[in-house]
């Protein structure tokens, strides 16, 4: 890291811990919030792993399908590699490439979209947890809420479970209302 960098960096540092160290010393409502908790743990974060399992089912076990089919072909080829005849074997043996390629490539689109779904749902968990946060803060009058990144809280600023317990009545609201979180 140069020089300057260093310098900016440090003063970022202070800066944030000037603005922290104040707006304590003038009786300023600090609070807490574990958000890599709050995105484990909220109901909302659940109901998503779940949706994304259910919509991944088919693919899922699409794939397990031709593992099987494959173990089945390699099985077979080490069993009667020996007695087949030359062009039996050959045509075992690219049927066997062609059936690796083929799980590869599925395997590779899985973990692709699997990704993206799995992102797209985690955006929408975040905001809803920020949704969230501010709102508590705001309904609370805190003046600053830290998240991740802070190396001690006491419990008595740690305001994650009441963030949780926020998320969970709202998706209590959404799963009688019929919607879906």
């Amino acid at each position: 890291m140069t020089k300057s960098k260093s310098i900016r960096v440090l003063a970022a540092g202070l800066l944030f811990f000037g603005v922290t160290v104040a707006t304590w010393a003038e009786g300023g409502h600090i609070a807490f919030v574990n958000v890599s908790r709050v995105l484990e743990e909220a109901p909302q974060a659940v109901a998503a792993n779940r949706r994304l399992e259910k919509e991944f089912e088919v693919r899922n076990s699409q794939l397990l399908k031709l593992r099987k089919e494959l173990r089945q072909l390699e099985d077979r080829l080490a069993q009667e590699g020996v007695t087949m005849s030359e062009s039996q074997l050959k045509k075992l043996e690219r049927d066997i490439r062609s059936l690796k390629r083929e799980i590869r490539r599925a395997q590779e689109d899985y973990r692709e979209d699997l990704n993206i779904r799995r992102n797209e749902e985690l955006s929408r968990l975040q905001k809803r947890v920020y949704q969230t946060i501010v709102s508590l803060a705001k309904s609370e009058k805190y003046d600053m809420v830290l998240g991740d990144g802070v190396i001690y809280a006491s419990p008595a600023v740690d305001i994650t479970a009441k963030v949780l317990e926020m998320l969970q009545q709202e998706f209590k609201k959404s799963e009688a209302g019929g919607g879906k979180e």
